[in-house]
């Protein structure tokens, strides 16, 4: 604990005043031993979880904040309120990582006639950068709904809408002499994974033509001359967002002065990004059990749900937030019964008797996000000060 103490400015060295040396000693905030740039958080939870991967409509990323400020505490929460700010500040927090953005649409303007508006003035007026993890987090394959999967037991569990048009295809020509140096590269940038499976590639032999021209310094051939080489054909695929970082990977490792490579965008469903997740439970259960236990887990205040009539589920869709535009899709999926929020009344009609629809809350199903966002932190900075947040921003009570 950080302590400071007061003396009184006389002669006798002993004379000190206790009471101030008591009061410091007790009642200062803890200080840090050491701190880090903003920067350097929001770029390894950039790299971790791509803002990419957010929806068209979103505002994931660093809000408020300056990226070059020493951060000395970070609170994780769901939403950001005053009572939210009032516990960083309590805790000498300076980033406040939040689930659900704080900005959300354009600002044309900071007078704090709304509750957003007067919070980012806050934010700044008090300096806590304020970063969100939203739908990005909400499409990741280890996202929010693989954790809510956990908590709930649900095995197996994959992509419940995978999303289209978000992988790539890298075709590359190279010397067998360096094709495994320049695979290597690749496949570190993030290419070649596939489901389950990673490193994956497919390789042809064929022979590739080229002639120097003055100037340059060919790693094979003369300057001036056709030059005619054994290549292999290198193919990979790659997420979309990843190909800044695998073509400069593939320049580095390539031997050849000029790299010849070609892109393709490929209508291929990416397996581990999207919407929602469908798994299984160990065993086929009664409906009305299930939601019992899903109750009990979640500590919900109730479950709105459709007729059970002595159902058995085993499985299980979820989808954490707002999930009523993935009913159909977990019909499709044969799901037993779909598990989200914020679930409308004639929403309820859609699944007739072909699947159980049950609202269990908007922040009940996201509840678990803090603790998410918390590990993913912990594993990169160990000795940092991280703090869950205590305060319940639930705006919803039940009687």
């Amino acid at each position: 604990m950080g302590y400071e103490y007061n003396q009184k400015q006389t002669e006798d060295f002993n004379f000190i005043d206790i009471s101030l040396l008591f009061r410091n000693f007790i009642l200062l905030p803890e200080k840090p031993t050491w701190s880090m740039r903003l920067a350097e958080i929001t770029s390894y939870l950039k790299s971790e979880i791509p803002i990419a991967l957010q929806e068209d409509y979103d505002n994931c990323g660093l809000l408020t904040g300056d990226p070059g400020m020493e951060i000395t505490g970070i609170l994780i929460c769901l939403d950001v309120t005053d009572e939210v700010f009032d516990e960083a500040v309590s805790k000498n927090c300076n980033l406040v990582v939040s689930h659900h953005p704080l900005i959300f649409s354009g600002i044309k303007s900071l007078t704090g006639r709304n509750d957003t508006e007067r919070l980012v003035i806050r934010s700044i007026r008090e300096n806590i950068a304020v970063f969100a993890l939203h739908t990005n987090l909400d499409n990741h394959f280890e996202g929010v709904n693989r954790m809510l999967c956990s908590k709930l037991g649900i095995s197996d569990a994959g992509i419940l809408k995978p999303v289209p048009s978000k992988l790539r295809k890298l075709v590359t020509f190279c010397p067998p002499s360096h094709a495994g140096i320049v695979r290597e590269a690749i496949f570190k940038a993030g290419a070649g994974q596939i489901g389950n499976y990673d490193f994956c590639s497919y390789s042809t032999v064929g022979e590739g033509t080229f002639r120097a021209l003055e100037g340059a310094d060919p790693f094979v051939g003369e300057v001036g001359k056709i030059h005619t080489e054994n290549e292999l054909r290198i193919e990979t695929i790659f997420p979309a967002y990843l190909q800044n970082d695998i073509v400069a990977a593939l320049k580095q490792a390539h031997p050849f002065e000029e790299v010849a490579y070609d892109l393709y965008p490929l209508a291929n469903i990416h397996q581990r990004i999207g919407a929602g997740m469908i798994g299984n439970l160990p065993q086929e259960v009664d409906a009305r059990e299930f939601l019992l236990q899903v109750k009990e887990i979640l500590q919900l205040g109730c479950v709105r749900h459709t007729d059970l009539k002595n159902k058995k589920v085993k499985r299980i869709a979820v989808c954490g937030g707002s999930g009523s535009f993935l009913v159909n899709d977990a019909i499709s999926c044969c799901a037993d019964i779909y598990l989200t929020g914020d679930v409308k009344y004639h929403d309820f009609f859609i699944p007739g008797q072909r699947m159980i629809l049950a609202d269990i809350g908007h922040y009940e199903s996201e509840q678990f996000t803090k603790d998410l966002i918390y590990t993913l932190l912990k594993k990169k900075f160990t000795t940092f000060a991280l703090f869950i947040s205590g305060t319940n921003t639930n705006p919803v009570n039940y009687l």
